[in-house]
Formats: structure tokens, C-alpha cells, sequence
């Protein structure tokens, strides 16, 4: 289990991996080996402590980070990745696990033997001693600046998050600490397993039944959304197989919903995402137009995305075409249509629950090299509605510089034509959520909705 965790973060760190991709593969592996009588046993139980081991370590990797540091006679940066990624992993059995003290210290040692040698094996058995010295806590109160002194400092190690991170999520947030404390450790929580019922496809009491009582519950928010209480394979379940139900965040769900409500006058037949893949919110855009009889133009840039996104959608009982295409340079008439979805290529900083890595991998600087392409595609995706028609621009980021400045920018005419369409107010078309703030745009939360961090502006173009 140990080494399957190693091998995970190496991936992540060396290839710049996404743990959720190369976590799935490993496992797979492992089970299929014991099954096999190729491997030593590995069944259900091993697989989580694996998965707990993997995720845990990069969530808290920050933290832990800075906890080893004051255990090693030397700069962090000068401890070799490896040697690093062992004690990190150790370090989360000892603090964040009730994995006894001397198994953790044990089997790290003993992981450090078989991938790292002996002699680096006598150097984690050193460190992991000086970890185990103090809890969590104590831990806490030797590396985390006072609060008074340098409150994003306190909350970034505490929270294990990069300071800039901090800082920006609190630009969005607004407020005191209370919120912000909130909000880091709703990023540090296991996310449940969301799933979609695609309407006129599959239905959540469909879901609810075959995952079993006691296993799922309704969402929250979305009518279509089912969450598996228990976790579990998603993929083993019927509909998803099937593809009339797939595994999506109430949040990307609840975009869908609002562009799909929003008031329209006069035609409602042509339906575009400009950003489809991997394919989540088309497939439920598809199902959603296919009830009003309008057809869905789903478009990728990037051609084996797209590919995903037709597997998304095949099966969906309404007209629909999938095409590779650069939503910035598109391949259709402007302003042919009644609704069109852009969610936008960003930092991913709403979805660190999910992708925890990603903390770590974004700098400042990404910001500005997403900026060209977020204004670029809102403004296509204005002049692809046509005139009294309804744009939805949504990214999974809450901050500020991804959300309303580029919104008001592109309105503007910075960097580029004016565009002639007004703001919507967004937060009606989703009855019963709390807290969507002043508006007329709407920003979810992890520690208040449940949902990633999405963020929706919805416009109307004018002229």
C-alpha cells in the first residue's frame, strides 16, 4: 500500500500527474496482482488506506512541509523529492492518521528501505523520530507564525495552502477569519462522490435504488444530483456504465441549471457549450435541450477532449453535434444562438478538495496567462448569442481576477471591442441556495454550499 502511495506522488510530482488519474490505474493494478496470486493481498480496506495515504499527504503537504523542515539539518529544497515525498508520507501517518506511532514510523523506514536504500532509510527513521515527538497541535504552535503577526502566513501552514492562495481566496471571500478557517479546512475534507441523473435518461430514485439505502442521499441543491454517503464504485453502477448518469459536482450542475432557466424571449432551438470538455455539463445540457426539442453544438479545442465529450453525450435523445474546435476562433456564424455555456480554462483554484495537487503546481503568474484566453472566449461566446440571447460564463476559480474583472472587462471593451449585453441577476434561477451574495453573478463555496467553488455571470447580449 506504501509503496503503491510512493509511487503516486512520484508520479505527481515528476510528471506534474493528477493523483485522481494515476491513483484509479495503480489500484487496479494491485487488486488485479492479488487476485492474480502475483501480489500480496489487497482488497477493499488496502485500497482506501492507499487512497487516504495519497490524497491526505498532498492536502496536508504544505503543513507537513513545514513541520519536517524544522527536523532536518539542512534547506528543504536540498532534500532530495523522493527522500521528501517518504516523509511526507510518514509525517501524515503520524499526524493526520490514528495509525499507531511505531507502525508509522516502522513502515515508512521499511518504505524507505526498498525504494530509497539503507542509508537514506536511517535518515527518515531520524526525521519521523523528531515528527513523532509532538502532535498535530504541538506541531502547529512551533511552525504557525501568530495570527496577529502575519494572519495569511498562520492560515497557510495551519491550512496548508501557498500564501498567495490565501490571499486570493480571501479577496473573494471577504470578511474575517472565521469564514477563511472555514473555507481552507472545507478544502482539506474528503469530497463525496457526486453523481448526475441526465433527465429523460435516468432519474435520482433510479440512482438511490441501485446504490442501495444507506449508501446515497438526494443532493442538496441540484434536482438531477445523488450523493454517495458510503462512497463506492460509481462505475459500477448501471446508468453510469450506460451513460445516462455520470459522476459531476453539484456545482457544475447547478451552472447548467441556471443557463437552462434563465428568461428567454422568442426562439429557444440552438444551444452552445464552447468549452465542452471533458463533457459533464454538455451531456446535461444535451439532456435538458433534448426536453425543449433544441439541439446542442458541443465544442473542444483539444481533439482527444473532444473524444470525451462524445462519449459524454452518445445516447442523449436529443440532436446534438460534438467538434473540435477553438471556441476563440470559431468555426460558426455569430450570433446563431439562444444559449451558450463557456467554463473556462483557469487556475482550478475552486476545485482543490478534488485536485489538491493543483495548490502546489499554480503560481501568481498562471493568472496572467489565463486571461487572454478567459476574455477571448466570453467574447466569442457573446457574439456566438444572438441578439436577446443568454451567455453563461463559469469557471471553476473564486478569484477575482478569473471571475467578475473578467467579466467587466470584456463589457468594457479592455483588451478588446466593446460587446453590447447586460448583466442577469443569476441567483433566482437557483431557489433555496443561501448565500449567493449581491449579485447579479453567483460565486458557491465548499464550506457554505457543498459544491467546488464555481462561479457564474450570466448576460444577456443587447445589440
Amino acid at each position: 500500500m506504501r509503496i503503491l502511495a510512493f509511487e503516486a506522488l512520484r508520479a505527481v510530482d515528476e510528471r506534474d500527474a493528477y493523483a485522481n488519474l494515476v491513483l484509479p490505474p495503480l489500484l487496479r493494478k494491485a487488486r488485479e496482482s492479488a487476485e492474480a496470486g502475483s501480489g500480496p493481498r489487497f482488497d477493499a480496506r488496502d485500497a482506501a488506506l492507499a487512497t487516504e495515504l495519497v490524497y491526505g499527504t498532498l492536502r496536508h503537504q504544505g503543513t507537513y512541509d513545514a513541520i519536517i523542515a524544522e527536523c532536518v539539518d539542512r534547506p528543504l529544497r536540498e532534500v532530495d523529492p523522493p527522500v521528501l515525498d517518504v516523509l511526507n508520507l510518514g509525517a501524515h501517518q503520524l499526524l493526520g492518521t490514528r495509525i499507531p506511532t511505531h507502525a508509522a514510523v516502522s513502515a515508512s523506514v521499511e518504505l524507505a528501505r526498498v525504494v530509497l536504500g539503507d542509508g537514506r532509510a536511517k535518515f527518515v527513521n531520524a526525521v519521523l523520530r523528531r515528527i513523532a515527538a509532538h502532535d498535530l497541535d504541538g506541531w502547529l504552535e512551533r511552525v504557525a507564525p501568530p495570527y496577529d503577526e502575519d494572519p495569511e502566513e498562520y492560515l497557510g501552514v495551519r491550512h496548508s495552502h501557498p500564501r498567495w492562495v490565501v490571499s486570493a481566496l480571501w479577496d473573494a471571500l471577504g470578511g474575517g477569519s472565521a469564514g477563511m478557517e472555514e473555507l481552507l479546512a472545507a478544502d482539506n475534507e474528503r469530497p463525496e462522490v457526486t453523481l448526475v441523473a441526465r433527465p429523460g435518461r435516468s432519474t435520482p430514485g433510479e440512482l438511490l435504488d441501485a446504490v442501495g439505502e444507506g449508501s446515497a442521499v438526494p443532493g442538496r441543491w441540484s434536482p438531477y444530483a445523488v450523493r454517495l454517503t458510503e462512497g463506492g464504485e460509481p462505475g459500477a453502477l448501471e446508468a453510469v456504465r450506460e451513460g445516462r448518469a455520470g459522476v459531476q459536482d453539484e456545482g457544475s450542475q447547478l451552472v447548467a441549471i441556471a443557463l437552462a432557466n434563465a428568461p428567454l424571449e422568442g426562439a429557444d432551438r440552438r444551444w452552445l457549450d464552447g468549452c465542452a470538455g471533458p463533457g459533464g455539463k454538455a451531456a446535461l445540457l444535451g439532456a435538458l435541450a433534448a426536453e425543449r426539442g433544441a439541439s446542442l453544438l458541443a465544442a473542444e479545442k483539444q481533439p482527444h477532449r473532444a473524444r470525451l465529450v462524445a462519449r459524454a453525450l452518445a445516447g442523449n435523445p436529443g440532436p446534438y453535434q460534438v467538434i473540435a474546435a477553438d471556441g476563440t476562433r470559431p468555426p460558426w456564424r455569430p450570433g446563431g444562438f439562444d444559449r451558450v455555456l463557456v467554463d473556462v480554462p483557469c487556475t482550478g483554484l475552486g476545485a482543490l478538495r478534488r485536485r489538491p495537487e493543483a495548490r502546489w503546481r499554480r503560481r501568481p503568474e498562471d493568472l496572467e496567462g489565463f486571461a487572454p484566453l478567459q476574455r477571448g472566449l466570453l467574447r466569442e461566446a457573446l457574439a456566438s448569442a444572438r441578439i436577446g440571447g443568454v451567455v453563461g460564463y463559469a469557471t471553476c476559480s473564486p478569484h477575482p481576477a478569473e471571475t467578475r474583472a473578467v467579466v467587466e472587462d470584456v463589457l468594457k471593451g479592455r483588451g478588446g471591442p466593446a460587446v453590447s449585453a447586460e448583466w442577469m441577476d443569476a441567483r433566482p434561477l437557483l431557489p433555496g441556495l443561501p448565500e449567493l451574495g449581491e449579485g447579479p453573478d453567483i460565486q458557491l463555496w465548499p464550506h457554505r454550499h457543498g459544491t467546488d467553488a464555481m462561479y457564474l455571470a450570466l448576460l444577456r447580449r443587447t445589440g
